[in-house]
């Protein structure tokens, strides 16, 4: 069951990205958060694991390493460190896109708890991407730092990845909807 700590987190999410949208659309970002939680839980997550697929980009896209303490502070340590194990940056200066996308990738058999809200991420993001490229075209790629061949390459690093260091349901549904991306950008 949620407590009050997913309300208070739900709160904070909505806070925290109230101003902000889905890359190049006018979809509120809180979006995303809620879809990342409510797969979290549909696939069997805790309370602390709904919470981090609430704040997964806070640190990232919403006050870095100051907004993460916050949220150690008001959630816990297990909360945090599945936040921080989310997210490629600290909200400061960014390294080069490749370099974070290989770290992000080869810190995946080590993200103990956060593997699930990983997971829960990145089909959410597949599912959109495969959605708005059969809606919008293959344009949808221009949104992204790395362009199809590297949106394509990240996607499917993640899923050998994750169905590696995470196999289940979850990840399997990962390996289809970035075949699905696959196959239609072709």
């Amino acid at each position: 069951m949620l407590t009050h700590r997913y309300d208070d987190a739900l709160c904070l999410a909505a806070r925290l990205h109230r101003s902000q949208c889905r890359k190049v659309t006018a979809i509120p970002y809180l979006s995303h958060l809620l879809s990342v939680s409510a797969l979290v839980i549909e696939y069997g997550g805790d309370e602390d694991q709904a919470i981090a697929g609430l704040l997964h980009d806070a640190v990232e896209d919403a006050g870095g390493h100051a907004t993460g303490e916050a949220i150690r502070a008001q959630f816990g340590d297990r909360v945090a460190d599945m936040v921080y194990a989310c997210s490629d940056s600290d909200g400061g200066q960014k390294a080069p896109w490749k370099q974070r996308k290989d770290a992000y990738i080869a810190a995946i058999p080590g993200k103990g708890d956060a593997l699930l809200v990983t997971c829960a991420d990145k089909v959410h993001n597949v599912t959109t991407i495969l959605e708005d490229l059969h809606t919008v075209g293959p344009e949808v790629f221009d949104r992204f730092t790395a362009g199809k061949a590297g949106t394509l390459w990240y996607y499917q690093s993640l899923s050998t990845a994750l169905t590696a260091a995470f196999p289940g349901a979850l990840s399997d549904r990962l390996t289809r909807q970035v075949a699905s991306l696959t196959e239609a950008a072709r």
